[in-house]
């Protein structure tokens, strides 16, 4: 948002601006069946959320789009750790379904509760979804196909 002399101007953070940015970028976003706004890069699920008692926080959440076995657990939050102890972004977490698969999430979360300008929400949808791709190739560099850990 603008003020009249071309200066960009602190606007509430809403869904509706996060989808003005996704059009901005030219990405390819939909609305789930709960009403959530999703979208993929790199084959890995994405979804944006406005959360908090005010609406203030977005929450970008992803799923690595590789499930594990659960046997990998301790080898995954090893490299997980790996890159927190290197990387500022996003948090990465595992969680394990009711099939006993291992899923990797990353999630990057800030709180706009003075406003956000729609370079600053750019900015940080952008920083969400890279530093979110570069965890998961972190990830897909450590494991083969096969599922164990890489030999390099």
């Amino acid at each position: 948002m603008s003020n009249s002399g071309g200066e960009q101007v602190l606007a509430p953070l809403s869904r509706d601006r996060i989808e003005e940015v996704m059009r901005l970028k030219g990405w390819s976003y939909s609305i789930d069946s709960d009403g959530d706004l999703t979208g993929t890069w790199d084959h890995n699920r994405f979804y944006f959320f406005v959360t908090g008692n005010e609406k203030e926080i977005l929450q970008v959440q992803a799923r690595w789009r590789q499930d594990l076995p659960i046997e990998l657990r301790s080898d995954v939050l090893l490299a997980i750790n790996e890159w927190h102890q290197r990387r500022l972004w996003p948090k990465g977490y595992v969680h394990v379904d009711d099939d006993g698969r291992l899923w990797v999430h990353a999630e990057h979360v800030v709180d706009w509760e003075h406003g956000i300008t729609t370079d600053q929400l750019m900015l940080t949808i952008t920083c969400a979804i890279s530093t979110s791709v570069q965890l998961f190739e972190h990830l897909s560099e450590r494991f083969s196909p096969t599922f164990g850990p890489s030999s390099s």
